[in-house]
């Protein structure tokens, strides 16, 4: 990857970090302020919650019947969630410290707090946990393998992909071999300093 490709992609990261902290601040400020885990709304900001949620009564007769009918579908994908998060964080707390590999925080990638929004009923705050759990997990993975790609080929693909990882663009070009031995000792070093000081997600 030559200098300028380099440079732009630090660029593109900081710019992107500066704007996750904007989005987080502006939030923050508006609605509402985070006490540890816990979420704290204003007072007015609560009563209007609870004054705008739908009953379960008529959200089960306003939502949308294909909602019903898929539903046993999508949660039967529990059990595999389930298996992968279990896989993965054995896998990890296994091999990372033998490859000097920092591990990855679960709690940076799973966060479960939307069941403390007064305008979801039950049933949209079992939903919203549902999906906080699925998306949750699968960043987490990601992270894992990537860091185990990282570890193990640092490499992009001849091809252009679509969903690449973080880590990805500082991968080696395809077919770049100078040196390559080298090069990944590089790769496999910066994973060992990230224990020190870990990444942003």
């Amino acid at each position: 990857m030559n200098n300028r490709i380099r440079n732009l992609l630090d660029q593109i990261g900081v710019l992107e970090d500066e704007l996750r902290t904007a989005l987080h601040e502006q939030e923050t400020r508006i609605f509402f302020q985070i006490d540890g885990k816990r979420v704290e709304f204003e007072r007015t900001m609560k009563a209007t919650h609870r004054r705008l949620r739908c009953g379960i009564l008529r959200w089960i007769i306003t939502d949308r019947p294909q909602n019903f009918l898929t539903g046993p579908v999508i949660y039967s994908l529990i059990i595999p969630m389930v298996v992968l998060d279990v896989f993965v964080t054995i896998y990890q707390a296994l091999c990372f410290p033998v490859y000097g590999i920092g591990k990855v925080q679960r709690g940076d990638y799973i966060v479960i707090d939307r069941q403390q929004l007064g305008y979801l009923n039950w049933f949209e705050r079992f939903h919203c946990t549902y999906c906080a759990y699925a998306n949750g997990l699968v960043a987490y993975a990601a992270e894992i393998t990537a860091r185990t790609e990282q570890y193990f080929c640092p490499i992009k693909h001849a091809r252009k992909i679509l969903g690449t990882h973080a880590r990805y663009t500082s991968f080696l070009d395809y077919g770049d071999a100078a040196d390559y031995h080298r090069k990944l000792e590089q790769f496999r070093r910066a994973l060992g300093d990230e224990r020190v000081t870990p990444q942003e997600p």
